[in-house]
């Protein structure tokens, strides 16, 4: 399960027209601990930001899955009610999720809320959708079975040598490459004959 931190900076930005103005800006970041998600949005603002910068605030969001689409402007946070039935109480009990969804608007965010929570067997209500403060999202996206081999690197095959055997009693050092060529030339003989 992911957690998701609200990471607030403080900078300087440069309008459109020239003009700098200090702003406040909300990132969520998904992080371990506090302490990475403090290195991890210190070092997207790094590649963002020209200037100085100060992460200001940092606490645990309440967001539990995130719905992120190439073409969404804004980010829209949605409330889920969720009807569960507590057994020991035998009482219905009620319950919060909260969800990000990127969308151009908030027809478009419904839509796309629903898209996502199909999976889900149980009733829910969609009890609040609302724009949020948060200006983009910094998930985690470690793909390591796909990730391209950088051009300047070989495969661990290509580099690794054959191990190399001593024999201490009969004072020879031979390779596994030798065994198996033995191996294979017994092989021929044997069915030569």
């Amino acid at each position: 399960m992911q957690t998701w931190f609200e990471c607030k900076v403080k900078y300087v930005k440069i309008d459109d027209d020239g003009r700098e103005r200090k702003v406040s800006e909300v990132y969520l970041v998904d992080a371990v601990s506090f302490t990475d998600a403090e290195t991890r949005i210190i070092q997207q603002m790094e590649t963002m930001v020209r200037g100085e910068f100060m992460v200001d605030n940092i606490k645990k969001s309440n967001i539990v899955e995130i719905y992120p689409h190439e073409n969404g402007e804004w980010w829209y946070k949605a409330r889920i009610g969720i009807v569960t039935i507590d057994e020991k109480a035998g009482k219905e009990k009620k319950i919060n999720n909260y969800f990000l969804v990127a969308a151009d608007d908030l027809k478009q965010a419904l839509q796309r809320l629903e898209e996502g929570l199909a999976y889900v067997l149980v009733p829910y209500q969609t009890t609040s959708l609302a724009i949020c403060n948060i200006v983009d999202v910094f998930p985690y996206f470690e793909d390591k079975v796909n990730a391209k081999i950088p051009s300047n690197l070989k495969p661990l095959k290509e580099v690794t040598k054959t191990p190399v055997f001593e024999d201490e009693d009969l004072d020879v050092v031979y390779s596994a490459d030798d065994e198996e060529d033995e191996e294979t030339e017994l092989e021929e003989t044997d069915d030569q004959e």
